[in-house]
């Protein structure tokens, strides 16, 4: 008797009993030694934390139908499965269930906490390996691989050392995203920019022995306090008799100096602009520029530190309100006009961002680049040179993005994840980078060691995935 064709399509039927199928049969298993040309597919390491989305599946299915079709024409194929170990996203999904249990991770001590991420991970982790099992994803699944394991951690030792003896990492001291909420350092690509209806405030800076004022507009009255300048562009004649003189800061009464510098665009606010080199991308440079001292005015949960004076304690945004009240009450407020302002917002917490100096580890990105450049510009149609990318406004994308990259902040203030394989000796701190473990510093010969508390961004190991 023939079986009625079900009127539709049941998957939750269907689904798991191929996967199972093509597992024990072993059918997509790879086998180096067999003939014929060779074909690999690498799966990018979707997140440990994360679940396939419909975009996932997208990409999947063409990443699958490639793999299935070279199969099918004898290709010795490998479709690699495998997880990344998600630096900041584990470690929150960790920390918010210790929280909900009353348990401070900080206590608890990294061993203990690493302990505990690594038994999520095995219990919790890898729902969306389990996806693509049941979507059908043709892999090797008996090559699974995970980026912290011990085999992968090796390779990502021996990339950072070979980089950083190479001059490609270097540790400093310079402005980095600060996420407040995650309480470490983000690269730029883990900053969202969101458009937000802001202010303008007009703030009169008293000029040292006169009774003039040089009035500035400031998006961000919380960070005066850190103020070590006032700048106006050398061109600009309404100013140009204040240069070399010195003002008073508002509240502070701290004299910080008036100086000239090209960075200043004339026609935003009133053309003076006030210079916090340890709160701003651009003062940072002309700070630089001028020998300008940095004065770090937050602490690293985004509130006001010792150094704010009598706002230290508040949040930044709470210090924000009093400052205002505060100019108002003494005068040295001129007005305060809407303002539409570009905030950045860490990826995943959604937190406003905030520039600090803050010492760390970088990766010079503009010798990494340029043969990438290099690459997609000697592309010829018809010729086995170069890179083809497509359609031709990503290749403009592409190369505009490569063109104006910046060095990557490396380090992150996590327990979860690579750590820096940099140790420093505790009489002088020099720097001893290794493979394993040193016995004692390169420089000094002291065998008192410290490695660093820090990790690697997760896109470092996935880089070399």
């Amino acid at each position: 008797m023939a079986r009625e064709i079900a009127k539709a399509y049941e998957p939750q039927r269907i689904e798991p009993r191929w996967a199972e199928f093509w597992v024990k049969e072993a059918l997509f298993k790879a086998d180096p030694n067999a003939p014929g040309p060779g074909f690999s597919m690498v799966i990018p390491p979707p997140n440990v934390t994360g679940s396939l989305h419909i975009g996932h599946m997208l990409n999947h299915t063409e990443i699958d139908i490639l793999t299935r079709w070279h199969r099918m024409r004898g290709y010795n194929t490998l479709y690699l499965p495998g997880m990344d170990h998600a630096g900041i996203s584990t470690q929150r999904v960790v920390v918010r269930q210790l929280a909900a249990q009353g348990i401070d991770y900080r206590r608890l001590g990294r061993e203990e906490f690493e302990r505990r991420v690594w038994k999520w991970k095995e219990e919790s982790g890898g729902t969306i390996l389990q996806q693509m099992r049941q979507i059908g994803d043709s892999c090797d699944w008996s090559r699974e691989k995970f980026t912290l394991s011990p085999e992968l951690s090796k390779v990502v030792r021996e990339v950072f050392v070979r980089l950083y003896e190479e001059g490609l990492i270097y540790r400093a001291t310079r402005l980095v995203n600060w996420c407040p909420d995650c309480l470490t350092v983000l690269s730029d690509l883990e900053v969202v920019h969101e458009e937000r209806q802001g202010n303008l405030w007009y703030i009169k800076y008293p000029i040292v022995g006169t009774k003039e004022f040089l009035t500035v507009a400031t998006t961000r009255p919380e960070t005066m306090l850190g103020d070590t300048a006032v700048a106006v562009h050398p061109a600009d004649e309404r100013y140009q008799h204040l240069v070399g003189k010195q003002a008073l800061l508002p509240l502070v009464n701290r004299e910080i100096p008036i100086i000239a510098d090209e960075m200043v665009n004339r026609e935003f606010g009133t053309g003076a602009v006030k210079v916090t080199p340890a709160h701003d991308p651009n003062d940072f440079e002309l700070g630089k520029r001028h020998q300008l001292a940095e004065i770090d005015v937050m602490t690293d949960d985004a509130r006001m530190s010792a150094r704010a004076g009598a706002y230290a304690g508040m949040d930044r945004f709470e210090a924000r309100k009093k400052i205002v009240e505060d100019l108002k009450a003494q005068g040295l407020l001129e007005k305060i006009t809407d303002h539409t302002n570009a905030i950045g917002l860490c990826e995943r917490s959604k937190t406003v961002v905030e520039p600090r100096i803050s010492t760390q580890w970088f990766c010079k990105m503009k010798d990494l680049a340029a043969p990438a450049i290099k690459a997609v510009e000697e592309y010829e149609p018809g010729k086995e040179n170069g890179i083809y990318v497509a359609p031709d406004n990503r290749r403009t994308e592409y190369l505009n993005w490569m063109r104006n990259i910046r060095d990557w902040t490396l380090s992150r203030q996590l327990w979860w994840g690579h750590r820096i394989p940099a140790w420093y000796c505790r009489e002088n701190q020099h720097i001893t980078v290794a493979r394993e473990s040193p016995a004692k510093c390169r420089t000094c010969g002291s065998a008192n060691l410290e490695q660093d508390p820090d990790v690697l961004d997760t896109w470092f190991s996935s880089a070399l995935w």
